[in-house]
């Protein structure tokens, strides 16, 4: 159950960031009216941490943060989205994005849920706490990435 969970997450960051990319790669688009939908995965991760807080014991708590594929998560999930990132900036490219960073950081998350999904797959720690922080991070460091790679990236 908890991988399908990491997984029905990673694949929700992924539906509503290309969607959001969708909408963005044009002009007349304003990114704040794209925020609804991109709450949905961190809406779902917040309340399996929140069960998980309350279902566990607080001495656990510790482990199942660090887990044992920290560092794993957070070199395997950029690695397995470089392809994807690429790919997403170069269609934007073919764009009109008044937003060029704002559509990056889109591609990014995109990319990220999409290697999320992945990598979740294959990774043992199934804990919310690991997944909230760790695949949190690696996509976070991922939607970074592409907002600074769209600046050089996306022209028109």
């Amino acid at each position: 159950m908890a991988v399908a969970f990491k997984i029905v997450v990673a694949i929700a960051l992924a539906v509503s960031s290309l969607s959001a990319l969708r909408a963005l790669s044009r002009p007349e688009t304003e990114p704040r009216d794209l925020l609804p939908p991109l709450i949905v995965a961190p809406a779902l991760i917040a309340m399996a941490v929140l069960a998980e807080l309350i279902a566990m014991p607080a001495s656990t708590w510790s482990a199942r943060l660090v887990g044992t594929n920290s560092l794993v998560c957070l070199s395997f999930i950029p690695l397995i989205c470089i392809g994807p990132l690429a790919l997403l900036l170069l269609a934007l490219r073919y764009g009109a994005s008044s937003h060029p960073a704002v559509s990056g950081a889109a591609a990014g998350l995109a990319a990220g849920g999409i290697a999320a999904a992945f990598y979740a797959s294959h990774c043992t720690d199934d804990s919310p706490l690991f997944v909230a922080t760790w695949y949190t991070m690696a996509v976070a460091i991922l939607a970074i990435a592409g907002a600074f790679a769209a600046r050089r990236v996306i022209h028109w």
